[in-house]
């Protein structure tokens, strides 16, 4: 195969088997003859697996892995229907601290994580009501989605077993002094969409020890 095929996507953030195949035309018959032929490229460090039949240049990796959009196209790219949140967007914001995460993301699908030469990816499954707060961006031409502040704490409290009696920002060290107003009263928001006596009692707590009046 030859390289000047591979390098046609040197500028792109991903490609699939099929646009692989395109490209190649008659060189490649088939499915299973592209799959071997991108596992050797891989093997070679040319392209890198993303997922099941979706690859990336090595060259855009290298040229773009510390983009501050890097991690987020990546995320998108692997599961679409989902948005960022949880300890990827505390910790971008300085809410968490002095812990490495992997990239983390809600997604209405089931909870599961995807591990590959760009990343640890993470993807932890909420209602479809919960399925909200988050706004749209775009990096090399992909949308990817990204909870709000006040999203990405409910989502990160929603999904964790907690002792409501305790400080909460105290136990998960959580730098929440900075929260707006506009922000307190956007993650009310979501509690009351809850309906969870769980997450009406992180609120009381959260008032009690941080958000005071």
């Amino acid at each position: 195969m030859s390289n000047s095929i591979l390098s046609s996507f040197e500028n792109l953030p991903y490609f699939t088997i099929a646009g692989f195949r395109q490209m190649a035309g008659d060189s490649i018959s088939n499915d299973h003859s592209a799959r071997v032929a991108l596992s050797r490229r891989a093997k070679a460090g040319q392209i890198f697996r993303l997922k099941n039949g979706v690859y990336m240049h090595r060259r855009f990796y290298e040229r773009h892995r510390q983009d501050a959009a890097f991690s987020a196209i990546i995320s998108a790219i692997l599961l679409p229907q989902s948005y960022l949140s949880l300890e990827y967007v505390l910790q971008q914001n300085g809410i968490l601290t002095e812990i490495t995460y992997p990239i983390t993301a809600i997604t209405t699908k089931n909870t599961h994580a995807i591990d590959n030469a760009a990343g640890d990816f993470v993807y932890r499954h909420i209602r479809p009501e919960l399925y909200r707060g988050f706004h749209i961006a775009e990096a090399y031409g992909i949308p990817y989605a990204q909870a709000t502040l006040a999203k990405a704490l409910f989502d990160y409290l929603y999904l964790r077993p907690l002792d409501t009696r305790a400080n909460l920002a105290e136990e998960l060290r959580l730098n929440l002094d900075d929260f707006t107003p506009q922000e307190r009263d956007e993650f009310a928001g979501y509690v009351a969409i809850s309906g969870k006596p769980k997450m009406r009692n992180i609120l009381t707590n959260l008032e009690k020890y941080v958000w005071r009046p």
